[in-house]
């Protein structure tokens, strides 16, 4: 009976979603087609539909390259620095002060500044934008564990002292344990930068492969099919991306207030 309720919610807090969207791409369609919109300006999602099984072989080429060269790469590489780093800062309070102000500079520099300069140090392959998504989602993890790691309460850390516990024992066994909701917040963040900063510097000098160089041809020649459909594959792909780390925080803090049943 409890595992029957649970379903039932779970269906409760997908149904509006699904519904809300279905009716977004009803309406989209009956726009465009019902005012004979130019498929220049805007195709309907029957029409990137089409576009995308027509060019299943180019979009998942474009995929492969770009998700798992650039950014699975780059966010594993920098989001996993930053962590560490974090760590680090955490002990030395003077590394913290200075790096924290350097976030927020580096993290309002535009990724089309960024894009050439990297290309310049890591040639015109992969690696060059593999770096771009290491540069955006270095600094949001690093801020994000910092804050984490701080935001255990007094009276634990007390408790922990009375115990005679040292500054490891208290990072393993509480510290960390607290930062897991800001840990996987920065994951999050950085799972839809790592898309968007892999595509943008795509844009730039670089094999004549993925979903950002694809888009930038095709927008050229005004082949808008192939066009939305990579932006339709992007789509899904971030999603889905952000949504497998949404379910492992679930699993990893699943005694989190925000998921206590009322």
């Amino acid at each position: 009976m409890a595992n029957a309720d649970r379903r039932i919610a779970r269906w409760r807090k997908l149904l509006p979603p699904l519904l809300f969207g279905g009716t977004l791409l009803l309406l989209w369609e009956w726009l465009v087609v019902g005012f004979g919109i130019s498929p220049i300006i805007l195709l309907p999602p029957s029409a990137i539909g089409q576009a995308v099984v027509a060019q299943a072989n180019t979009l998942a080429t474009d995929f492969v390259w770009t998700f798992l060269h650039e950014v699975l790469l780059g966010w594993l590489i920098g989001s996993g620095s930053g962590f560490l780093v974090a760590l680090v800062a955490d002990r030395i309070p003077f590394l913290r002060r200075g790096l924290l102000p350097l976030g927020n500079v580096v993290s309002a520099l535009p990724i089309v500044g960024i894009a050439p300069i990297m290309i310049w140090w890591f040639t015109y392959d992969w690696p060059s934008k593999t770096a771009v998504v290491v540069a955006m989602t270095f600094f949001p993890m690093l801020v994000n564990t910092v804050a984490g790691l701080a935001a255990s309460g007094a009276l634990e850390r007390d408790l922990m002292r009375s115990y005679g516990a040292s500054y490891w024992p208290t990072l393993v066994s509480l510290r960390l344990p607290a930062a897991m909701p800001f840990i996987f917040n920065g994951l999050k963040i950085n799972s839809t930068l790592a898309m968007i900063g892999a595509i943008v510097a795509e844009y730039f000098d670089g094999p004549t492969i993925g979903m950002g160089f694809r888009i930038n041809t095709q927008a050229a020649l005004s082949q808008t099919d192939i066009v939305w459909a990579e932006i339709a594959v992007a789509m899904v792909a971030g999603s889905l991306f952000y949504g497998l780390i949404a379910v492992i925080e679930r699993a990893v803090t699943f005694w989190h207030p925000s998921y206590r049943r009322a």
